[in-house]
């Protein structure tokens, strides 16, 4: 355990609603996100051998699986993550969930491309899954019966808004490695702003309506640049609470609609305000449909008397 006012501040009490909310939310995005890459799955599992070029935990391969194991993985891991999200046998479940959810993503960018826009989901996932996140609201009722783990539920919650701080400071990190402090002086940012409308452009897809306009005025770049590398060097702040970790989240909500409009580069599990919910009192954003769910069963479950 950790002592003194560290281990009062990490293990502070929060409700097991609001951890519950969490995988509520979290496992309901990572249940419709594997039903929307479906299909990506299944062309990639087609793809010739050699343009599989694995990564990630996929590089325990030394060869693509058949495209039937394949499918069937990302089928039964849309399955685990139904039940996570219901908290059905968690405890089990849960870690299966997180592991097919990281291996099917994984998989699907082994084939020449790479994409960052989902790493937050699946870290948030892997983090649920080791956490007694299914102590309330639970689908069957079976986690009235339980009593509340010593630690509590705060820290899981805290774990949670850690690694959302990590991944944005360490998008900051990586832009002073590639340009050091010569960041905030704006031309690092305006060639790849430049570089990826004109990649979009040559492959026939959609430019950032903005695009043009932040090139052709340099001079606002900086600003942006300045404004992007504090906002995520700044990310542990999130850690705080309150009205700073709001202010925080508004600020990254903020900056993926700036990335949208410059780039048209979109990150859905950010943009949807999932991956700040761990900021707040989740529990009251998740209340209203779980109260819908339960008046639902409880009209389902109803007899007319004789």
């Amino acid at each position: 355990m950790i002592g003194g006012w560290l281990g009062r501040w990490w293990f502070a009490p929060a409700p097991p609603e609001r951890l519950a909310a969490l995988r509520i939310a979290i496992g309901g995005f990572a249940v419709i996100w594997v039903i929307a890459r479906l299909p990506e799955v299944w062309s990639v599992a087609h793809l010739p051998a050699a343009e599989f070029a694995p990564v990630g935990v996929i590089r325990v391969l030394g060869a693509p699986l058949p495209a039937s194991i394949v499918v069937a993985i990302a089928v039964a891991t849309v399955g685990l993550l139904i039940a996570f999200t219901a908290g059905l046998r968690f405890r089990v479940i849960a870690p299966l969930a997180a592991i097919g959810l990281l291996w099917t993503l994984s998989y699907r960018n082994s084939w020449g491309m790479v994409f960052h826009t989902e790493n937050l989901l699946v870290l948030h996932v892997l983090a649920l899954a080791v956490t007694p996140a299914a102590d309330a609201w639970v689908i069957g009722g079976g986690a009235a019966e339980r009593d509340a783990p010593a630690a509590g539920y705060g820290w899981a919650i805290k774990l949670l808004v850690a690694i959302t701080g990590a991944a944005y400071l360490l998008a900051g990190v990586a832009k002073l490695r590639l340009a050091g402090l010569s960041w905030i002086e704006g031309a690092q940012l305006g060639n790849q702003i430049a570089m990826d409308n004109l990649r979009k452009v040559l492959l026939g897809s959609m430019t950032a309506p903005f695009a043009r306009l932040l090139v052709a005025h340099p001079d606002g770049l900086i600003v942006l640049s300045v404004g992007t590398l504090g906002l995520e060097l700044g990310a542990p702040l999130a850690l705080l609470g309150g009205r700073i970790a709001r202010m925080w989240a508004w600020g990254a909500w903020g900056f993926h609609i700036g990335v949208i409009l410059a780039m048209n580069v979109w990150f859905p599990y950010p943009l949807v305000g999932i991956a700040f919910l761990p900021l707040v009192e989740a529990e009251h954003v998740v209340a209203w449909p779980v109260r819908w769910w339960r008046s639902r069963r409880n009209r389902r479950g109803a007899r007319p008397v004789p």
